[in-house]
C-alpha cells in the first residue's frame, strides 16, 4: 500500500517514510490465510527467514506481525527459534483486526492495532477522549512488547483531548442538578488526572529505560466529546460514540442516579488511509478536525486537582 505524497503530512506532522511493506500488512495477509484454511488450526508456519523472502522484508518485520497475530490470539509459540503455531481453537480468538473488520468493542480492537503502531520507527498516536482510560489498557501491550525486546521504536509523540477541568460537563453527570457540588464531576476529574499521568509516567520511563525519543501532550477541550477519535501513525482512524444510559451508582457513600457511558465498551470503527477513498478521506478528514482543535480552541491542561 503506497501513500499518495500529497497525503503525507495531512495532520500537521513530518513522517518519516513509510516501509514498503509494513508489519501490519505481513499481518493482514498472514490473517487472511488462518481465516480462509489455508493455514490450519495447529499446522506450523512457515519459517521467519521463508516468511521474510516471500513478502521481501526483514525478519523483523516478519517477526513483528506473528507477535501481532499472537495477541490476537491466531498463533502460539512466536519466537526467535522454532516457527510459530497457528492456534489449534481459532473460533475463540479474536476477530480481524484488517480496515475490512466488523466493528468491535474499544477493549477488544484498540490494543492490537495499537501494538501494530508501536512497530513504526516513528510512532505517532493522536486521540481524542473523556478520560483515556482505554488508550491507558490498550497501550499496555505495546509497552510490554517494547520492554520483550520484540519492538523497537526511535520515536513516540502522543498528543491527547480531553475535556477541560471547569466545564459544564454533559456526562458523566448526575442525573439531579447538584451545581458546582457534583460527586460525579469530582471523580470524573479524578479519574482523568490519574489515567492522564500514569500514561504519560509508562510512556516517558522508555525514555530512560530504552533511550527512545518520547514527547506526551494533553490538551483540555470546551466541552464534552460525544465521541472517541483515536489516529494511528498517519494511517488509521478508529471511531467509535459514546452511548449514554442511566443508572444508579454509590459514590461517596451516596447512592446517585447518573447520566454516563461505558467507553471501553464501544463499538469501534476502524478506517484506513489507501483502503478505498472513503477510508482515505475519513483519515485524512479526522486528522484536519483533530489538529483544529488541538490549535483553535483547546487550551494547556494541567493533570492536577
Amino acid at each position: 500500500m503506497v501513500v499518495d505524497p500529497k497525503h503525507a503530512s495531512v495532520n500537521g506532522r513530518k513522517r518519516s517514510q513509510r516501509p514498503h511493506t509494513s508489519p501490519r500488512e505481513v499481518a493482514d495477509e498472514l490473517r487472511a490465510r488462518i481465516r480462509s484454511g489455508t493455514l490450519r488450526a495447529g499446522q506450523r508456519m512457515p519459517t521467519q527467514a521463508r516468511l521474510a523472502d516471500e513478502f521481501g522484508v526483514e525478519r523483523g518485520v516478519v517477526r513483528q506481525a506473528l507477535y501481532l497475530l499472537q495477541t490476537e490470539h491466531l498463533l502460539t509459540n512466536v519466537s526467535k527459534g522454532s516457527p510459530a503455531t497457528v492456534a489449534s481453537d481459532l473460533g475463540l480468538s479474536g476477530a480481524p483486526t484488517g480496515p475490512g473488520a466488523a466493528p468491535q468493542p474499544t477493549m477488544v480492537a484498540l490494543g492490537p492495532r495499537i501494538a501494530t503502531a508501536f512497530a513504526a520507527p516513528h510512532v505517532e498516536i493522536d486521540a481524542l477522549c473523556l478520560t483515556s482510560v482505554s488508550l491507558n489498557l490498550a497501550i499496555g501491550e505495546g509497552l510490554r512488547q517494547i520492554h520483550a525486546g520484540r519492538l523497537n521504536p526511535a520515536k513516540i509523540d502522543v498528543r491527547v483531548l480531553l475535556p477541560g477541568r471547569d466545564i459544564d460537563l454533559a456526562f458523566p453527570v448526575s442525573v439531579e442538578d447538584r451545581g458546582d457540588d457534583d460527586p460525579v464531576h469530582e471523580r470524573w476529574l479524578a479519574q482523568r488526572n490519574a489515567q492522564g499521568q500514569v500514561l504519560r509516567h509508562n510512556l516517558l520511563a522508555l525514555r530512560a529505560t530504552h533511550g527512545i525519543d518520547v514527547h506526551v501532550s494533553f490538551r483540555a477541550l470546551p466541552f464534552t466529546p460525544p465521541v472517541k477519535l483515536y489516529l494511528l501513525n498517519g494511517m488509521e482512524a478508529l471511531f467509535a460514540y459514546y452511548t449514554l444510559t442511566r443508572r444508579k451508582e454509590e459514590i461517596d457513600h451516596e447512592h446517585l442516579e447518573l447520566y454516563d457511558s461505558e467507553g471501553t465498551q464501544s463499538m469501534l470503527f476502524a478506517f484506513e488511509q489507501g483502503a478505498g477513498l472513503r477510508d482515505t478521506t475519513f483519515v485524512e478528514q479526522s486528522h484536519l478536525w483533530f489538529n483544529a482543535l488541538w490549535e483553535t480552541i483547546s487550551s494547556e491542561l494541567a493533570l492536577t486537582g
